[in-house]
């Protein structure tokens, strides 16, 4: 049994630098400490995993605990005291709470389900790409990326249109929050004000249910005592919050490498009964998850040939797995012809028990969102270089996606 440190990883993961590119980053803790220690900002003792193997294996171990209320002192000094009660979710919990609260929700996101929406996203897809410029630069994050998701899963919860934009910056705040006191008061303020929103949405759907998800979970809750009411609150922010945060970011990185890749783009456009494929090998290559949720240790766990004590925390870097050699051919090359099997098997979407519930609604967004801006756009470009790209800083690295996406839709005109 090993313990290897190196001791500038939690520092670095903070730089500029790092939310640029951070795959030499990995590729070195692969070589040198696939099971690293680190001492993070928040101060708790944490370990960040590195490898594939070894990162699948955590991710589906019992003895890493998502349950956080189990964690309550590290939890806090994270997140501070406010994140509690927005937390009471099946992300943050295990078995047999974490089988309960899934199970309620399960049926939202079967294939059959899923596919359904299928129309619905088609028409939502068009009807953003009406209202976007056609020849001159523009962002395509907030005029695309962000509102067809976001859309997507507000219009499954019942969230009305005209406060959709306000679930979207509150969330903004939740996600990108720091250390210092005003950006936790920030935080503190978005996540008591997203709590009494759901609250209050809920208290509308018992009074006048319709046909969306969040009126059929309110009846379970009424109903049967399936949920409590703060799970029910939870559980409404867990579905919006993840519902379109990942997808957006995943939408915005797959143009971004594929107009940087103009013969990847090419065999795209000109195979489109390839898009499917090109989406895993798109998360595989730069998911929007860059890190799963933190863990922590009930017990001393051995991964990797190192020792994870007891009460320590987990951080698994999934970026880094997706891009490990043992794994991989060419892992560091972007192919859209790379055969979509169990050799190329990605942890985009997690592994385990809590493997991303949504996974089949992005896959489709994804799929709808590529077809139809590049059919209808086939010249579509990057507006500056691709090695200019400005990446999302965040305190945490859970997120990687763009801060900007400046494109030009059809510069040659039509």
């Amino acid at each position: 049994m090993t313990t290897t440190q190196d001791p500038v990883a939690a520092a670095e993961r903070c730089t500029p630098e790092f939310r640029r590119n951070p795959h030499p980053f990995y590729a070195r803790l692969r070589d040198t400490a696939p099971v690293c220690p680190m001492r993070p900002p928040h101060g708790n003792e944490t370990y960040l995993i590195t490898q594939y193997e070894d990162a699948r294996a955590a991710l589906s171990d019992p003895r890493l605990s998502k349950d956080m209320y189990g964690a309550m002192d590290a939890y806090r000094k994270i997140f501070g005291d406010s994140s509690v009660a927005l937390d009471d979710n099946m992300l943050n919990s295990d078995p047999p709470k974490h089988t309960r609260l899934r199970k309620l929700v399960n049926s939202a996101f079967t294939p059959r389900r899923v596919e359904a929406l299928r129309p619905r996203i088609q028409g939502i897809v068009e009807e953003l790409l009406d209202g976007c410029p056609t020849r001159e630069p523009f962002d395509l994050l907030p005029a695309f990326a962000f509102p067809l998701p976001i859309t997507v899963i507000c219009e499954l919860l019942g969230v009305p249109p005209e406060e959709r934009s306000q679930m979207h910056h509150l969330s903004t705040t939740v996600a990108q929050t720091g250390f210092s006191e005003e950006s936790k008061r920030a935080q503190q303020k978005a996540e008591e004000d997203l709590h009494a929103y759901f609250t209050d949405l809920i208290a509308r759907k018992r009074s006048q249910p319709s046909d969306d998800l969040l009126s059929a979970l309110t009846a379970v809750r009424d109903n049967d005592g399936g949920l409590t009411e703060n799970e029910l609150v939870s559980t409404a922010f867990l579905l919006m919050f993840a519902g379109h945060k990942t997808t957006a970011y995943l939408i915005g990185n797959a143009v971004h490498h594929l107009l940087a890749h103009p013969a990847q783009f090419r065999t795209v456009q000109e195979n489109p009964e390839l898009v499917g494929q090109a989406v895993e090998e798109l998360v595989r290559f730069d998911g929007s998850v860059e890190s799963a949720t933190f863990r922590y240790a009930t017990e001393d766990v051995e991964i990797g040939g190192t020792r994870i004590p007891k009460g320590a925390l987990v951080q698994i870097a999934l970026t880094s797995a997706n891009r490990d050699p043992l794994k991989f051919d060419r892992p560091d090359e972007f192919d859209v012809m790379r055969p979509d099997n169990e050799q190329n098997a990605h942890l985009g979407f997690g592994h385990g028990i809590h493997y991303c519930l949504g996974a089949p609604l992005a896959r489709l967004e994804m799929q709808i969102a590529l077809t139809g801006l590049f059919g209808r756009f086939p010249r579509m470009t990057l507006a500056g270089p691709a090695a200019e790209a400005k990446w999302m800083e965040v305190p945490f690295p859970a997120f990687r996606g763009l801060a900007e996406l400046p494109v030009v839709l059809d510069p040659a005109g039509s």
